[in-house]
């Protein structure tokens, strides 16, 4: 059952990119962690920002590319802890994993197939 609107999927984006911009210091992320936040926060915010949807301005890329890209997006959270050698930092990785799973979730949720783009 798809229960997230493309608008309240815009919403959860936004407060995504806060999360990620927020998370180094409200976390006390060391260097790694940290550095790779503030990237998927950019990333986040320019997709967000180029999809086809409520809240997209550019409008470039179809709101179902931006569930596949959700969908490659959240494994790969939970894979950078070990990818990038922070797992034994048990805050980061929780976060990590934490956000990855979230995001899956949502993009399990969301109807990316709607008609309505208000």
């Amino acid at each position: 059952m798809k229960v997230i609107s493309p608008r309240l999927h815009g919403y959860l984006d936004f407060l995504t990119v806060i999360l990620f911009l927020l998370a180094p210091t409200l976390l006390d992320l060391s260097q790694t962690p940290a550095v790779l936040a503030y990237g998927l926060a950019v990333v986040h915010l320019i997709v967000t920002l180029a999809s086809d949807f409520p809240f997209g301005v550019i409008k470039l890329i179809p709101f179902p590319i931006h569930g596949w890209i959700e969908r490659i997006v959240g494994p790969s959270l939970i894979a950078m802890p070990f990818i990038f050698g922070f797992a034994n930092e048990e805050i980061a990785r929780n976060f990590y994993i934490a956000v990855g799973l979230v995001i899956i979730a949502v993009g399990v949720l969301t109807d990316y197939q709607s008609k309505a783009k208000d």
